[in-house]
Parts: C-alpha cells; structure tokens; sequence
C-alpha cells in the first residue's frame, strides 16, 4: 500500500494512493484522519483498507492534493549521520563503529510539494537525500530480523541541514531542527511492497535537475535492521516512530565551492520504488509585527 497524509476543507486527512488516483479514506467514514492512527490499528485497519480499493468511490487526482508530512506529530523521530562511508570521508570523518544519532522534532517537518525555508540567519543550507522508516510494532532489545519484522513501511526524507548552525555545538540538533527544513513524504510504503530492510534501492537527490547524490540503500554502514535493534537497546521504539537511515556523499558542504540552495531552488530526493520527494526553496520571511508582539 501506498498511503499520504494530506489536508482536507483544513483539516487532517489521509488517502490511499492507486493507480487511478488517490482514494480519501477519510471521507469514507470509519476510517481515521491521521496515519498515526492506521499505524496503530495493526492487520485490521490495513485488510479494511486493502478492502476499501476494491470499491468504486471517486479518486482524486494527486496534483490536487495538499501533501502533509507522514506523520506530523511522531513520537520519536531518530537521525543518523555518517552512515554512507564515502558521505563520512567526505565530512572529514573516519567510519564509526556505532551509529551516530541525533534527533528531530516535529514542528521542523514540511510536506511534499511545500517549501523548505531557508532561515534568515544562514546561507548554509544543504540537502540530504535520506530513507525514512517507520515502525509499526513495538521494539526492545530485538535482533536485527525481529526488528524488521516490526517496520510498517518506509519513504523519502530531506534532512535539509544549516550547517553554520549544526556546526556551533557538539551536537548537531540544532543545525537539523530549523522550522520547515525536514520534507517527509510523499508516500508511506508498506514493507510488504519492498525488499526487507529496503536494501538495494537506488537513492538520488536533484538540485535544479541536476544529479548531486546517487547512491545504493545496500551502502548504508548501518543496515535498518541493524539500527534499529541497537536503537532498542536503548529505548523502546513505538508504532509511529521514524527512524532516519543517513544521506549519501554529495552534500553541499563538502563542495569546493560550497553549494547552497537558494531561493527559488527546487530539490528533489528520488528513492526507487519508493517515490519521489520535491520541495522548493523560499526564504524566511519574519512576521514584523509578530516579532514586535513577542518582544514586547
């Protein structure tokens, strides 16, 4: 399956994509507004949907939706860095021997099809090709194989990264949390529909139409199995968490010269079988009569 979350007469809905377009589960009754909420509901809610395609309710055509983020409010959302060996040489880093984490936060999620901003306070904005992951059962001190068996489905993320700003403190967490620089979507494709782990899919970013990273899935230090089984040695991973697998070589930093996106840009993380994830660049524009509020 091959399901969106996006927003309907302003408010939360999710859909079903298909070959002949995207069926609004939401409008059908009995189904929820958020993915979360299927995540949650197992086998069940999932043999209701499969038996939803098979009727004859209208379809809307993808260019007239509004992309949400997947899963706007997770729980938990986990990002590695360095788990592309060449994507860590290429930072000045030697291949570690542990996943390196940090974390996201919601509100610093965007949607397919809507802007990343580039803040007003840096020039340094970068693209990150990445491969999404999300659970759909419970995970604690797990293998790597009951770890998989746990994955819901996977998509397309742009780890877009300030990178003045990642580079400030020791951690990278606020470099990586500027508000609408991480694009989630446009699909969540059930694991049922990929190669395990989603091992041996070509990954690839475009700027501008032109190619700045191609890579293979198979190339990950950190296998998604195996992230996610080291991951639950710490917590335990819930239904709805993402887990974000790391970018390939290629980034904008380590060009000579740099090269940052722009206004106007448009850049596009392409995952096969997956999907395709398009965002274009806008500048921050602060509210002034907003920030005179706040001040005062």
């Amino acid at each position: 399956m091959r399901l969106l979350s996006f927003t309907k007469d302003g408010g939360p809905a999710i859909g079903l994509k298909l070959p002949d377009g995207i069926l609004d589960l939401t409008a059908l009754g009995g189904f929820p507004s958020e993915l979360s909420e299927v995540i949650a509901g197992g086998t069940a809610i999932a043999d209701r949907i499969r038996g939803a395609a098979e009727g004859t309710a209208a379809r809307l055509p993808p260019d007239a939706v509004t992309f949400r983020p997947l899963i706007p409010k997770a729980s938990a959302m986990f990002c590695l860095g360095l788990n592309y060996v060449d994507h860590a040489a290429e930072g000045g880093y030697a291949k570690p021997a542990y996943p390196t984490i940090f974390m996201r936060c919601p509100r610093s999620l965007t949607a397919h099809n809507a802007p990343i901003l580039r803040p007003m306070v840096s020039e340094q904005l970068d693209y990150e090709a990445e491969l999404a992951v999300v659970l759909g059962a419970p995970v604690r001190h797990a293998t790597a194989e009951e770890a998989l068996d746990a994955v819901f489905g996977y998509s397309c993320f742009n780890d877009a990264s300030v990178r003045d700003y990642q580079r400030k403190t020791v951690q990278w967490t606020l470099g990586k949390n500027f508000e609408q620089t991480g694009a989630f979507g446009p699909y969540l494709v059930t694991a049922d529909e990929l190669p395990r782990g989603a091992s041996g899919l070509a990954i690839t970013c475009r700027l501008n139409g032109q190619i700045v990273q191609q890579d293979n899935t198979r190339s990950m230090i950190f296998a998604v199995g195996e992230t996610l089984a080291q991951l639950s040695e710490c917590v335990t991973l819930q239904p709805g968490d993402v887990v974000i697998m790391g970018t390939p070589s290629g980034v904008g930093h380590a060009r000579k010269p740099p090269l940052w996106m722009r206004h106007g840009d448009v850049v596009e993380v392409e995952i096969e079988s997956i999907g395709l994830l398009r965002n274009t660049i806008e500048d921050e524009v602060v509210d002034s009569a907003a920030s005179s509020r706040a001040a005062a």
